[in-house]
């Protein structure tokens, strides 16, 4: 059964004041809550089972999933009324609710986007932990791949930052970017190593088989801090999608946005 988390915890404090009184996920783009259009949306591609987890004005989301007779799908809400656990934890969390044998696809609620989630279930192989998907564009922090587009660790070209598992990778002889061509350019010794800049899209498929190595994890960090101290030990892969399209509906200015994305 193909399964989902949705990400629905967040304050929403960039659309104050929208959010004091309704929580993030059941603000309306196109006259459809953002939790109902990701919904329908991926159960017209398959997927049946979903966790949402909650925190700021919860039970509004609760009746809503309630009342909600359309879904015609299982949705289980993932309760962190106590404390927001980030994107990591939040998933760390809701891990007994999910079935072993199907990855999970992670998924923010507040971001419209134009994949073709079949597409990327086909991508994410057996033998593989973990699929992100990435673009190139223009920010200030990377994720950084080899040419077999395993993760290898992150750069911060703004403070020239590294982090990263491998030592060669955050301790190198010299780096150079290269920005013209989304390039980390490492030296050790007479060695030149070349990796590849891609911008996280939020979007990734988690195998459940990584579920045990959370457990040295606290209750609350990013997805990112995992993947990035575990990338040595797993495999853990980028996949480039050239014309992705992404819109953040988190803040006021972007929902007249989201609603011409939708037209497009």
């Amino acid at each position: 059964m193909k399964q989902a988390m949705i990400l629905a915890a967040g304050m929403g404090t960039r659309l104050k004041p929208i959010t004091d009184r309704i929580p993030k996920a059941l603000v309306s783009v196109g006259e459809k809550p953002l939790l109902d259009r990701l919904i329908l949306r991926l159960r017209a591609q398959g997927y049946q089972r979903f966790v949402v987890n909650v925190h700021h004005l919860a039970d509004q989301i609760e009746r809503h999933i309630e009342d909600e007779d359309s879904y015609g799908v299982h949705v289980i809400i993932s309760d962190e009324r106590q404390e927001l656990l980030e994107t990591g934890g939040a998933l760390k969390k809701a891990a007994p609710f999910f079935d072993d044998d199907e990855p999970i696809l992670i998924h923010n609620v507040d971001i419209l986007d134009n994949v073709d989630y079949n597409w990327l279930r086909r991508q994410h192989l057996d033998d593989e932990d973990a699929v992100l998907l990435v673009s190139r564009r223009k920010t200030n922090r990377y994720l950084l791949f080899d040419n077999a587009m395993r993760l290898m660790g992150w750069v911060n070209i703004a403070t020239g930052e590294l982090r990263s598992p491998f030592d060669w990778v955050k301790n190198p002889d010299e780096a150079e970017l290269d920005m013209d061509n989304y390039r980390l350019i490492i030296m050790r010794g007479t060695t030149e190593i070349v990796l590849n800049l891609f911008a996280f899209s939020g979007i990734h498929s988690f195998s459940p088989r990584l579920f045990p190595l959370m457990e040295r994890f606290p209750d609350r960090f990013p997805i990112l801090d995992f993947y990035l101290q575990t990338c040595h030990r797993t495999r853990i892969y980028g996949l480039h999608k050239p014309d992705l399209r992404l819109l953040d509906v988190g803040k006021l200015d972007s929902l007249q946005a989201a609603e011409e994305f939708l037209k497009q």
